[in-house]
């Protein structure tokens, strides 16, 4: 066959006839074709680009079957974040939001795009010039991975945009899913070739997009559906979000057609009943619905707060429950060593997922519930992530069933386990030595407000613990250049900085190193407090619950901690273990009460900057004196000490008419 042009136009008709039967059959759901003359259409098409491989192209439907495996995904960084939504779960929470949202815009009725949120993974898609060039994942908001060659294989995607003239750059921020009867299918294969079924749609389609083999992508049927715009370039832009989902539709790209615009937060909760009623019967699972300001000038007023928009927000669905046997009921220990009862369930399936473990919280939990082992209970998947025991179904309880005892060791370390009066959490005592708070302990002890080893981040701890170099803090002072050399991305000029800086930290003060123990509720002002009262750490250590109580701010809660914490053997060895490496500090002869005068026993307040005395000089001078500074004014506040650039704690000052102090007066008083 010779090459002409009436063969380019016939490769060129193809093309846009595959793509429009594709949009046809997988965006609209209505084929105009049987199957039978559309793969007659496609093997066209092949046979041609086989013939004529100088007219083969990225953007034509054959390439959807997958190219060549990949080695793994590059990262890609977003143009601008992909940001994740607050959550309501109540009606109450869906008005407070809209009257924010009123308040925000200074008027009395707003207007809302609507739209279900699917449970799916979030992607967006750029095309330039109105070809698809790179898609990526959401990842954590500003970087994902590329699955360009896994997302050609959806052929809901349009692999060209259908406009004339395409868009200059358009980037459309959307979500790959699986529909519910392609999943079903799916676990049909996996349990006829024998392997594992997939939990749910969501896992399913999060996993056939993350293959590092696009042909097995390929041969898993997944969708997509578009819900905003991103970076855009050689457009108008809509006024609206409604208006824009209208754009994109134009363009062949797949939207949701049970979106919506409607007005206040009556019209938001009418779309929340009306989707609920349709939940069970759509082609996808959705897990709630997203509520957006529809105009798009008014979002812009609106803004962001922290990493979500305050101008828009998903309201939940109630977590789906079911019923099943409490098989045996453990603790687990958290990073902070809160000691939490699990429910070990015999396996049941809920809210898409299959649960053999649910969280009963804490020990008061358990007993409320009256949850023992045998029972049968309720479980739900809270926010549906986190699956719970709601109840017991007391009519089901057998005569055999045993009661939850809360460990007196530590299911890990062989640690006390302890609960403070005013908490519901039981805790581990063993806080320097124990496995499961490993990284905690030291990223703690390494932070800025404890002995600051500048280097020592989150990514490296979990190096050096996950490899077993380092088990507690004490271990850091033992780290070499070949330890650190030889872990992932460690050159060895970040090696020695990191030697140095763990070097320069064995200089420190007794205040800074009682904070980095990391002790339960001694936080930096206590631990100051602490320094000063006892002078020296051998004397902290060895003091009694009674003797803790005697400072002020230091009650039994406290002082419970700190005697429970240096009661441990393993906390006391790492101690030591640090004072051999070399760590040391200035000690004192401690607290000496100061004889009575005009400071004893009297509140202090401090605002704005002082001419000559520091924040924290003032302070020290005030509590030698016998007096104590407090952070907020109150009727019960004796001066409140006044710099330039007061805040709002000189106006309330005034308010109460409470005595004002400048440093001079200060400096006055305090040598009277």
């Amino acid at each position: 066959m010779r090459f002409t042009p009436q063969i380019v136009e016939r490769v060129r008709h193809l093309r846009e006839e595959i793509e429009r039967h594709n949009y046809q059959y997988y965006v609209l759901d209505a084929p105009v074709i049987p199957d039978v003359e559309f793969d007659k259409l496609f093997r066209e098409l092949q046979e041609l680009e086989a013939n004529f491989p100088e007219l083969a192209s990225s953007d034509s439907p054959t390439q959807r079957i997958g190219g060549a495996p990949l080695k793994e995904f590059s990262q890609v960084t977003h143009r601008t974040p992909m940001l994740s939504l607050n959550n309501a779960f109540a009606e109450e929470e869906v008005i407070a939001f809209d009257h924010r949202v009123r308040e925000g815009l200074g008027i009395d009725n707003v207007e809302y795009a609507v739209e279900p949120k699917f449970d799916g993974l979030a992607i967006t898609l750029s095309y330039e010039n109105g070809q698809l060039v790179k898609g990526a994942t959401r990842g954590d908001g500003n970087t994902g991975e590329d699955v360009t060659a896994n997302l050609r294989t959806i052929n809901s995607i349009p692999l060209r945009l259908h406009a004339n003239p395409p868009p200059a750059l358009l980037e459309v921020r959307g979500e790959v899913l699986m529909l519910k009867a392609d999943f079903a299918k799916l676990n049909q294969m996996q349990i006829a070739k024998g392997e594992k079924e997939f939990a749910n749609p969501r896992n399913a389609a999060a996993g056939s997009l993350r293959q590092l083999d696009p042909r097995i992508s390929a041969t898993r049927k997944l969708t997509f559906f578009s819900y905003g715009l991103g970076v855009t370039e050689g457009i108008t832009l809509p006024e609206t979000h409604s208006a824009a989902m209208d754009y994109l539709e134009s363009l062949h790209l797949p939207v949701c057609a049970e979106r919506s615009v409607v007005r206040g937060s009556h019209g938001l909760m009418g779309y929340y009943q009306t989707i609920g009623s349709k939940r069970a019967n759509l082609p996808y699972d959705i897990d709630g619905v997203v509520y957006k300001v529809n105009d798009l000038n008014q979002q812009d007023k609106l803004g962001f707060v922290s990493r979500a928009p305050r101008f828009a927000i998903a309201h939940k669905f109630p977590a789906q429950e079911a019923l099943t046997e409490v098989l045996d009921i453990d603790v687990q220990v958290g990073r902070t060593g809160t000691i939490t009862p699990v429910a070990r369930l015999k396996p049941v399936f809920v809210g898409g997922v299959t649960v053999t473990n649910a969280t009963l919280h804490n020990e008061d939990e358990v007993r409320r519930k009256d949850v023992r082992i045998g029972d049968t209970v309720v479980v739900r998947r809270a926010g549906d992530v986190i699956p719970e025991v709601v109840s017991v179904v007391l009519d089901k309880r057998p005569s055999a069933v045993r009661e939850f005892e809360m460990p007196e060791l530590c299911p890990v370390c062989g640690s006390h386990v302890i609960r403070l009066p005013d908490e519901a959490a039981a805790r581990c005592t063993g806080g320097l030595y124990c496995p499961a708070q490993r990284k905690q302990a030291i990223l703690h002890f390494a932070s800025r407000r404890a002995l600051d080893i500048e280097g020592l981040g989150e990514k490296l701890v979990d190096q050096l613990v996950d490899t077993h170099v380092i088990k507690t803090p004490s271990d850091l002072f033992k780290l070499g250049m070949l330890s650190l050399a030889n872990l992932e991305r460690m050159a060895e000029k970040s090696a020695s900085n990191i030697l140095q800086a763990i070097e320069h930290s064995k200089n420190t003060t007794l205040a800074r190193f009682i904070y980095a123990l990391g002790i339960r509720n001694v936080g930096e002002t206590t631990a100051k407090d602490l320094a000063r009262h006892f002078g020296s750490l051998d004397k902290l250590m060895e003091a009694d619950e009674a003797m803790l109580q005697q400072m002020p701010d230091v009650g039994p809660v406290v002082a419970q901690s700190i005697v429970q914490f240096f009661r441990e053997t393993h906390n006391r060895e790492v101690v030591e273990q640090m004072r051999a490496a070399g760590v040391k500090w200035e000690e004192g002869q401690g607290w000496v009460a100061p004889p009575e005068n005009a400071i004893s026993g009297k509140s202090f307040v401090l605002t704005g900057t002082l001419p000559n005395l520091s924040r924290e000089g003032a302070k020290e001078k005030i509590e030698a004196a016998g007096g104590k500074v407090v952070g907020s004014v109150s009727k019960k506040t004796d001066y409140v000490v006044v710099g330039s650039d007061p805040g709002s704690k000189y106006v309330k000052a005034q308010e109460l008419g409470i005595p004002i102090l400048d440093e001079e007066s200060l400096i006055k008083l305090l040598s009277e």
